[in-house]
């Protein structure tokens, strides 16, 4: 599978150089004065300066108001629950607590959200079975 390229709006690039590196594990690649690269799981994820992110709608999924905006990767089970621990630890303050959604149906999957520090939110999901990423 191919990397992906996504790029964000942030408000303070060193505070976000500090939340996507020291707090889940990416690797900073290139900059500027305006922008920064990381390697994002293995993808491209690439954060830009603005003076303001603005609110976002939510969507009702399995009794909780999702943003309608937000990325994330789909971890294995093990390094989801590594990371969840890391992100508790961590002080993150959970938009959605780490939950089993969908629990005994298509699609079971485990999943949290939280947000940046500019208020991009991100999921974070893992699937027992792997083979259901895409079942309908």
């Amino acid at each position: 599978m191919n990397p992906f390229h996504l790029a964000i709006p942030v408000t303070d690039l060193d505070r976000t150089r500090r939340f996507y590196v020291d707090t889940l594990g990416a690797v900073e690649a290139r900059s500027a004065s305006r922008w920064v690269d990381f390697d994002f799981f293995g993808h491209q994820l690439s954060a830009h300066l603005v003076d303001e992110v603005t609110e976002q709608a939510t969507n009702s999924v399995d009794g909780d108001a999702v943003p309608a905006r937000h990325f994330g990767v789909v971890l294995g089970w093990d390094d989801w629950h590594a990371l969840v621990a890391r992100l508790a630890d961590s002080g993150i303050d959970f938009l959605i607590e780490p939950c089993v959604r969908f629990e005994g149906r298509v699609g079971e999957q485990s999943t949290c959200f939280f947000s940046d520090p500019s208020g991009n939110v991100l999921e974070f999901k893992s699937f027992r079975d792997p083979a259901q990423i895409f079942a309908s």
